[in-house]
């Protein structure tokens, strides 16, 4: 997928997240988890700017997991400058989490696929419906990623 479908899927797997923290009173920590879902939604592939393979370590479960403990890390850092570390945290490292996981999974719908256990294990995993420069796959991906979040926002605040 490019760009704009990478969005649309992190805001759709951020969504049910966002819409219990303005359900619980923490609307701010909502909005703060889909900014930082939709600034993450790229990054795997920074890989097309640096000299390692597309497609390669910057997407597996090991990258996920080191980069949302890093995210959360920062997270607890600027928390800490507001008195809110875990809260900051917790919000920061869970949508940094879900961001890359649904970037690898929209990438699973191409027929390059991924292989997100490298390298400890080569399997290859594609559900190969679109390719990647799909532009109605990718505008697609925008809108329900898009409507997804509206619509759960607007459910916990009961918008009709």
């Amino acid at each position: 997928m490019y760009r704009w479908g990478h969005v649309g899927a992190a805001l759709f797997c951020y969504a049910p997240v966002g819409a219990v923290l303005t359900r619980t009173g923490a609307p701010e920590l909502a909005l703060l988890g889909a900014t930082v879902a939709v600034a993450l939604a790229t990054v795997p592939d920074a890989d097309e700017y640096l000299p390692i393979d597309h497609r390669g370590p910057t997407h597996t479960v090991w990258f996920i997991a080191g980069a949302a403990l890093l995210s959360a890390g920062v997270g607890w850092a600027l928390g800490a400058a507001v008195g809110r570390p875990v809260a900051i945290a917790a919000t920061v490292g869970t949508a940094a989490a879900l961001s890359l996981t649904s970037h690898l999974l929209a990438d699973s719908v191409t027929p390059m696929g991924i292989r997100p256990f490298r390298p400890v294990s080569a399997w290859h995993y594609t559900f190969d419906v679109t390719p990647a420069a799909n532009p109605r796959a990718n505008v697609a991906l925008l809108g329900v990623g898009s409507a997804v979040t509206v619509g759960c926002q607007a459910l916990v605040l009961g918008i009709q």
